[in-house]
């Protein structure tokens, strides 16, 4: 099942909203441990990941066309710790082991029609103590892309998801000028079972 209101631009035209690296490094990103990019798209932010850190990046995307220019430009670049998944993760989760990973991003993804779901998953795919990530588009109706107004979530709305799926913040809304913001969660280290919504 694809994301609600979904569809992706030229690359060049996306790519033009993030400087990857520096967004990654605001958002707490480790130097070690494997990565989750959930619905990584044309791989903006995969690249970023394996680039920064040690572990392995699982890049996961249910669209076949991002899948392939993912896995192509990860071994353009030489990128040998990235595995591209195709995958319904929004109906079957990610396919990676209970506690894997240490940080997950769902970046521009969370007007999914179950976020509380997809938080969900991350918690399950994330070691105690590992990091959830949240890239949004702001909610104002200026942004040149983005989905409806209607699903588009706030800050406070991704909070309270990321509490709901079992995380506590990890810092402050961080704003992404300019059209983004990001948050970050933690999975806390002792016994933390998700509350249900």
């Amino acid at each position: 099942m694809k994301v609600r209101d979904s569809g992706m631009p030229d690359r060049a035209f996306w790519e033009s909203f993030f400087e990857p690296t520096e967004i990654l490094e605001l958002l707490s990103f480790p130097t070690q441990g494997d990565v989750v990019d959930f619905g990584c798209g044309y791989g903006t932010f995969t690249l970023a990941a394996a680039a920064l850190g040690r572990g392995k990046v699982y890049a996961v995307d249910i669209d076949p066309e991002m899948v392939h220019a993912t896995a192509r430009r990860t071994q353009e670049a030489g990128l040998l710790d990235v595995q591209v998944i195709e995958r319904d993760f929004v109906t079957h989760g990610a396919g990676l082991p209970a506690e894997s990973c240490s940080y997950a991003m769902l970046f521009n993804i969370l007007h999914a029609e179950d976020a509380l779901g997809l938080l969900r998953q991350a918690h399950e795919v994330l070691r105690p103590g590992g990091l959830v990530a949240v890239i949004h588009w702001i909610p104002d109706p200026g942004t040149p892309r983005g989905p409806s107004l209607q699903i588009r979530p706030s800050p406070q709305q991704c909070q309270q998801w990321m509490q709901a799926a079992g995380f506590y913040p990890a810092g402050p809304v961080v704003q992404l000028p300019p059209y983004h913001y990001g948050l970050v969660g933690r999975r806390p280290f002792g016994p933390d079972a998700a509350t249900s919504a």
